[in-house]
């Protein structure tokens, strides 16, 4: 199972300052870019699917944004130009001192994830659309951002170069149909752009916290322990690639409706069923018509009701599946099967996770600690089994 420092490094990434020698009107970490980009390269995937169908390989795409997270996490914040000066001719050796940093916290996850990992920076030849996409989402999610410091950095002397220099590696991959989208159709730009606000929302608003993190960081964190939970089961590809997805959209609603705590949502009878009601309104009247038509039951199937466990076959889908049921009669492609319970497991272990490094670095509001306490308490009783594993070994790890 994932040890306490793959864990660890996860988190690294929050605390990882982007455009830290520019001119900031806000605050750009690691860990939103690389959930952008993930949420960009999904957007860039479905469209060469709909060109395409199954070229490409979810699987390797999921694990490439978790490898290519990790690496940046170890090599932390070597400017680009250097970096790919070293890359370029010390690569191999900066690559295997990267594996040799990892190679403890990757023996603990099940399906070859090491040795795909190494396979990944390696073979040059091993995964190249999933490598291509990647890199186009990189950066397109780099561009993002820049457009948010540009203006207030016109009077550096290189910022010219370096806008030209983004624009210029996007045209690397303007043969790919999905970046032609992102770049010529205002819908889905939208999409990308509405998906991106959610890095300005941070969690715990009102409550003093280090590392802060936003919405979006948040989700892609829940994406990931959801995937390592994922390849804990025994899951196949497509349960694997739902409950992945699933995480890395489940508080989308709330860039529509900010971040409404639970406390507030449970204060008033029939409050949290009428703020449900009104997401998927909100959902329906301006986040579908952004994407096309052909994803939106996927979408529905990710953000509403997102943690029941439930299945889809035959267009129908049943909600209330026994996790047992999941691993022993559905799991299969064919079932299209996502585990909602252990998606709500990783959402509250990432919060438990957030308030747990915060009180570790000293900032402890009561607030911190009360949550801390009850999340920890409400596993320890639930007894809730992923493989052979409690899942309260994980919260364990920060007790």
């Amino acid at each position: 199972m994932i040890t306490k420092g793959l864990i660890e490094k996860l988190f690294q990434a929050a605390s990882i300052q982007r455009w830290n020698d520019h001119v900031r009107p806000t605050e750009l970490t690691e860990i939103d870019k690389q959930a952008h980009k993930m949420i960009i390269a999904y957007t860039i995937a479905k469209f060469q699917e709909e060109e395409n169908p199954g070229c490409v390989h979810w699987i390797h795409l999921i694990e490439g944004g978790i490898f290519e997270l990790l690496h940046r996490v170890i090599v932390t914040d070597i400017k680009p130009p250097i970096f790919h000066k070293i890359m370029k001719e010390k690569g191999k050796e900066l690559n295997e001192w990267v594996f040799a940093q990892l190679e403890d916290d990757m023996n603990s996850v099940k399906g070859n994830f090491k040795e795909t990992f190494i396979r990944f920076f390696q073979d040059p030849e091993f995964a190249l659309l999933e490598k291509k996409i990647l890199h186009a989402a990189h950066y397109l999610a780099t561009n993002w951002e820049f457009q948010i410091i540009y203006q207030s950095n016109k009077f550096l002397y290189d910022i010219e170069k370096t806008k030209n220099e983004i624009e210029s590696q996007i045209e690397n991959y303007i043969d790919l149909t999905g970046v032609q989208k992102i770049l010529s159709h205002r819908n889905i730009a939208g999409f990308i752009n509405l998906c991106g606000q959610l890095r300005f929302q941070q969690r715990w608003a009102q409550t003093p916290r280090i590392p802060k993190t936003s919405v979006l960081g948040h989700m892609l964190i829940v994406a990931i322990l959801s995937y390592f939970c994922s390849r804990e089961l025994g899951a196949c590809p497509r349960r694997m690639y739902n409950n992945f997805f699933a995480s890395l959209f489940h508080d989308l609603p709330e860039v529509l409706t900010r971040d409404i705590v639970s406390p507030v949502k449970r204060s008033i009878k029939g409050l949290e069923e009428l703020i449900k009601e009104y997401e998927i309104n909100e959902a329906n009247n301006r986040l579908f018509p952004l994407i096309p038509v052909k994803w939106h039951n996927e979408m529905r199937y990710y953000i509403f009701d997102e943690f029941e466990n439930k299945i889809c076959f035959n267009n129908t889908v049943s909600r209330g599946v026994s996790s047992e049921e999941l691993n022993t009669q559905y799991n299969e492609d064919s079932f299209n099967a996502l585990d909602g319970q252990m998606l709500k497991a990783c959402d509250d272990f990432a919060a438990f996770l957030e308030a747990s490094f915060s009180i570790k670095y000293g900032i402890k509001p009561e607030a911190l600690e009360l949550a801390r306490r009850n999340i920890y308490q409400k596993y320890r009783q639930k007894h809730l089994a992923i493989g052979d594993m409690d899942f309260i070994v994980l919260f364990d790890y920060f007790n």
